[in-house]
């Protein structure tokens, strides 16, 4: 905790009231809050990730020691007003230079620039703050810097600091209101570190807790129930995606080894089936036709532009009858995460995909001659499509009998090679010597691949002139790149069309949120081999890489994983479409708990008639349980209210049984008692303090305050003044009391 600041509006305050600390050390700690949520996003420059919290740390060791604030109003006036003389310098010069590379470099220089100015502001007024006024200046600043952060990210690390700023929002505001209701009282406030400002600070912090776990959860109904016709909201444009190179038109060998080394989640699929459904499948991003020695591109960039049905779907080429009756048909829904390409990843032999590409009523997909899809609009924003992909699994026998009669636009783009060390072309030729098949070549290669070669990450040195002869006849050992290159060139010089292809491995299945977890780690690339009467067929020549057992940290990986999969799925692509199945499922859940309940009801209900029966049929059989049963409760009675009914029967003995006519003092005490008795069950107790005429004079009904009046007389006479009275008179009148307190019905 920090000392309290001094305060030109707190007159006659005390330095150190606990209420006063209590609001300073919200503020300070809501101050904190949000500027590492701004730097948690991972998108602010180096010098304002430092600066900001430097300057907070320095200003809360100060505080500590009771120093007051180190710059002067005037001072504080100069310094903003001279940096507002700098922000066209940060915005086009300075900012403009970090948002290089991203989506929209003019919207997120600007943001980057607003932020330096509000973290400018911030620092230079929490060293000068020393009024009411300056404190809740720093609130609302705060405050924006959390709007900024929002706009940044919409991460789930974003909500758990939005948590924690909601409850210290509620709590700085709550003392405020308190402190400044305090100013010019005249009770002393309290004095900070004594045993009512702990409790003080306790009930404060609760109550903050309160309120802001209340007003989140009327946030959350609100935000659920309100109509959306749109997905996503601000935050879900990312300003600044995760840069993943190695899906575009020309790439180098060497990307995807690049990107395996980054372990960042990139995508989640949900297949249905699960990972039964999952057999040979990879995600497929781009292919690649024309090779270089060094560089795989593409030879043509034409692109057909696919519109939408009036279902929502996008049509692609239908795979080949024969395809279709050996593969499996997947359907899968894909969450891809922000990146900087235009790539969409599906199963092979996509057929169709459904989903909001862009933000404007038109939207359209480009197909290229090789099969990949992309999306003009780029995926700068979380994005949520579904597919339907037929996978190729075609038997080997069928395969091995394919025609081998290829058209000439296949040969002329799939056949093409660069100028090759002799030595490639004899290592294909020597490994296939005994293939008398395409499929019987291709798959002979494969195998070699994966057996006589090493698979590693680790290609240090200079790059190589030829990195194909480098693998093929120094290294041995490359990535997955190296693999698919080498296979691909490998059958071009045997006369089998083949291409190379980037994407991604299944990835990591989760079974609580039953989806694949696809990291950049899984990129990944392999062959495409063309057999005319199925199309284009999936070969995998890499070995597998050791993966290692992740242990309890890697399991409870996915219990945060399936949280930020629902937080995608429900928060940041929540749209009509799910509240409509949200409300479906609500009225499912609802239905089905109650047609659970009534059965439940109706169960119980039989079962305690079966169970009375049958206890009524043992009662009836047995000679002595009737007796026993009556002389349990019977026991049970005098256990429990033993005391309370001895004297209870010797009251009702004393009255109904003495054959005594006159009145004696034990007889007239007996008659008083009971109608104490009769009071209390009426609500009225007779205080210890008071005297029976007293009592008697004093009653709420008037009607009973003449037999009242005159019992208490007859038993003071029989007790106290040794004069017989007449019990038959005593009786009636306390029978006309019970009468009289006795409840009317109307």
């Amino acid at each position: 905790m920090m000392p309290a600041m001094p305060d030109a509006d707190s007159r006659g305050t005390p330095p150190l009231s606990a209420l006063r600390r209590y609001f300073e050390i919200s503020l300070y700690l809501l101050l904190l809050t949000s500027v590492v949520t701004l730097i948690s996003t991972g998108k602010l420059d180096a010098a304002s990730m430092l600066a900001a919290p430097m300057a907070l740390v320095v200003k809360g060791y100060r505080w500590w020691r009771g120093r007051g604030p180190e710059l002067s109003h005037r001072a504080a006036t100069w310094l903003v007003a001279g940096y507002f003389l700098f922000f066209p310098l940060d915005l086009w010069v300075i900012s403009r230079g970090l948002a290089a590379g991203a989506a929209n470099p003019g919207l997120y220089a600007a943001l980057l620039a607003a932020i330096h100015l509000m973290l400018f502001g911030m620092i230079v007024r929490l060293y000068s703050a020393n009024t009411t006024r300056d404190y809740l200046f720093l609130a609302m600043l705060a405050f924006a810097n959390m709007l900024a952060a929002a706009i940044l990210t919409v991460d789930t690390t974003f909500l758990i600091f939005f948590l924690v700023f909601l409850v210290l929002g509620v709590s700085t505001f709550v003392g405020l209101e308190m402190r400044r209701s305090a100013q010019g009282t005249s009770s002393p406030p309290l004095e900070a570190g004594s045993p009512a400002a702990r409790r003080l600070n306790r009930a404060l912090s609760l109550t903050s807790v309160s309120v802001a776990v209340s007003a989140l959860l009327v946030g959350t109904v609100i935000f659920f129930l309100i109509p959306r016709f749109s997905a996503g909201y601000l935050g879900g444009f990312n300003l600044q995606p995760a840069l993943i190179s190695g899906f575009t038109d020309d790439v180098e060998l060497g990307q995807i080894g690049e990107i395996k080394k980054n372990t960042a989640v990139v995508m989640r699929m949900r297949v249905e089936g699960g990972p039964a459904a999952m057999q040979n499948v990879r995600w497929r991003g781009v292919a690649l036709t024309t090779f270089d020695g060094k560089r795989w591109a593409n030879a043509t960039r034409e692109h057909e532009q696919l519109l939408p049905g009036g279902d929502g779907w996008f049509l692609l080429p239908p795979a080949s009858p024969l395809l279709r009756q050996n593969a499996i048909a997947l359907r899968y829904t894909v969450l891809l995460e922000p990146m900087a390409t235009d790539a969409l990843f599906v199963a092979a032999q996509a057929e169709r995909v459904s989903g909001r590409f862009t933000a404007s009523r038109t939207s359209y997909l480009d197909l290229d001659s090789t099969g990949s899809l992309s999306n003009p609009a780029h995926n700068f924003t979380h994005l949520r499509y579904e597919a339907f992909s037929y996978v190729p699994a075609v038997p080997p026998p069928r395969l091995r009998n394919a025609s081998t009669v290829y058209p000439d636009s296949i040969q002329q783009l799939y056949l093409q090679l660069p100028h090759l060390d002799p030595r490639i072309a004899n290592l294909a030729a020597q490994i296939t010597a005994r293939a008398s098949s395409p499929y019987d070549k291709a798959k002979t290669i494969e195998t070699h691949l994966r057996t006589r070669f090493g698979y590693t990450l680790e290609l240090s040195g200079a790059p190589k002139a030829d990195p194909l002869v480098y693998f093929l006849f120094e290294r041995r050992a490359g990535h997955c790149e190296y693999f698919a290159a080498s296979m691909t060139v490998m059958l071009r010089t045997l006369g089998v069309p083949a291409r190379y292809v980037n994407g991604f491995l299944p990835g990591e299945y989760n079974g609580l949120g039953e989806d694949f977890i696809v990291r950049a780690s899984d990129a990944h690339s392999w062959v495409e081999v063309y057999f005319p009467e199925y199309g284009w067929i999936p070969f995998d020549p890499t070995p597998p890489s050791d993966t290692a057992d992740k242990g309890w940290l890697g399991r409870l990986a996915l219990y945060w994983d399936w949280f930020e999969l629902t937080w995608s799925e429900w928060v940041i692509n929540y749209d009509f479409v799910h509240q409509i199945t949200l409300a479906q499922n609500l009225q499912r859940v609802s239905r089905d708990w109650t047609e659970r309940l009534r059965v439940s009801v109706q169960r119980l209900h039989r079962s305690s008639i079966e169970r009375l029966k049958s206890w009524q049929t043992r009662v009836a059989g047995a000679r002595y349980a009737l007796a026993g049963a009556l002389g349990l409760l019977l026991a049970l009675a005098l256990v429990l209210r033993g005391r309370a009914m001895a004297r209870l029967l010797g009251r009702l003995w004393g009255l109904h049984i003495s054959s005594s006519t006159q009145m004696t003092p034990r007889l007239a005490t007996l008659h008083y008692q009971q109608m104490l008795r009769l009071f209390e069950r009426r609500g009225l107790t007779k205080p210890p303090g008071q005297t029976a005429l007293e009592f008697a004079t004093g009653l709420p009904v008037p009607e009973l305050c003449g037999p009242v009046a005159e019992l208490t007389h007859l038993y003071q006479m029989a007790r106290f003044g040794a004069q017989s009275a007449d019990r038959q008179q005593m009786s009636q009148l306390l029978g006309r009391i019970r009468q009289l307190l006795r409840p009317r019905r109307g």
